[in-house]
């Protein structure tokens, strides 16, 4: 990275070939991967040290990316990285977009719509590969969406899926990973310390399962590891200081909703137990140091987690439209998002700021999906 900060110098005096030549690139239409040149071996930007044409590519806005990875596997393969991140990081130029899975008002069609940290829309995505599943699990590992596992039903016959699949935000693009050693549905997943965890769900005979893997992007193998004490199915996870938190759902040995909480240490390896968790969760999402959750039975009342002292707060949510009214959550700009699950004409989505002054924490936010939201994630690129 010091390379980098002694290449500022000599960025700005290449500079205007830089532009020159990004601009050529732009304006022809980008090419498939069979078609892109293959330079793996060849410096990243002639006549420059690859630590300034690294940073030179990384200054480029995040929209641009999918063309410029169809100029040659040089450029592909260090947008695909972890080091783009790093250095757009460094340089303070990430880009928060939210990706809001929504389903149409007959229930037949999903996709995912892109919305930028000022509410604009960009483009939809390209389809989810595989066959259509639901009750699967997404998360956000290295600036990348991955889709795993969950329910489909093939020529009238359902089953569980094992498989998995990356959406990469700077190529606009999906691709396999490894499937899991367990197919699974209705199950939690969340991401520590880079690496991805999924936790219990159900079978393919439908019985709840206990067993958790734990996968590594640098190997893409997922790894069979520390059960939980009983099975558990319809829960979520989050992730609090490097360890993971399950809670909601049931267990097959508990009448009803289970109300404990398993934490998973995985310094240690070890499982451990609280009993102050919710049930029936509806909604939730991690915002800084705090989980934000919404219950089935009470839909006006926000629950805050806080894990550094295992407390709950419960926060009134204004009345806008039915009473009834459910939600899902979404996180941008340090702020949570509550997107309706009614499609109400008027209806503006709830906005809470939790670092805003007392009293003015509720506000209303201009970006609303085009349909019921499924779930949504915040990527950083």
């Amino acid at each position: 990275m010091l390379g980098i900060v002694s290449g500022k110098k000599r960025f700005t005096e290449a500079n205007m070939t830089f532009s020159t030549l990004i601009t050529q690139d732009f304006k022809s239409k980008p090419r498939l991967a069979s078609q892109i040149p293959n330079d793996i071996d060849s410096p990243i930007l002639p006549g420059l040290p690859d630590d300034v044409a690294k940073y030179c590519l990384a200054l480029v806005p995040r929209s641009h990316f999918p063309t410029m990875g169809s100029v040659c596997k040089k450029w592909r393969s260090f947008l695909k990285s972890k080091e783009l991140i790093t250095i757009r990081k460094l340089a303070g130029l990430l880009e928060e977009w939210l990706y809001v899975l929504t389903m149409d008002s007959e229930a037949k069609e999903s996709h995912w719509e892109v919305f930028d940290c000022l509410g604009h829309k960009h483009q939809l995505l390209p389809p989810m590969p595989g066959p259509v599943k639901a009750e699967f699990g997404v998360v956000v590992l290295n600036g990348k969406l991955l889709v795993m596992a969950g329910y489909s039903v093939i020529d009238g016959t359902g089953s569980a899926s094992a498989d998995v699949y990356e959406y990469d935000s700077c190529l606009n693009s999906w691709r396999k990973l490894a499937s899991m050693n367990v197919a699974r549905y209705e199950f939690a997943c969340a991401e520590v310390n880079g690496k991805v965890y999924v936790v219990g769900g159900n079978g393919m005979d439908g019985d709840s399962l206990s067993s958790v893997e734990m996968y590594n992007p640098d190997t893409d193998k997922w790894t069979l590891i520390e059960s939980l004490r009983r099975p558990r199915r319809g829960c979520f996870a989050c992730s609090f200081e490097g360890k993971l938190y399950v809670m909601g759902g049931r267990s097959s040995f508990t009448i009803g909703n289970s109300k404990f909480v398993d934490v998973y240490n995985p310094e240690g390896h070890t499982w451990c137990e609280m009993k102050n968790g919710r049930v029936m969760v509806t909604a939730h999402a991690v915002l800084g140091k705090k989980l934000f959750c919404m219950e089935w039975k009470n839909q006006r009342k926000l629950a805050i987690f806080s894990p550094e002292d295992n407390s709950w707060k419960m926060v009134p949510v204004p009345l806008t439209g039915s009473s009834s009214i459910g939600f899902r959550f979404g996180i941008l700009d340090g702020k949570l998002l509550l997107f309706s699950q009614e499609m109400e004409p008027g209806y503006r989505t709830l906005l809470y700021d939790p670092d805003a002054s007392p009293g003015s924490e509720w506000q209303t936010s201009e970006i609303k999906p085009s349909g019921w939201c499924l779930c949504s994630v915040t990527i950083k690129a």
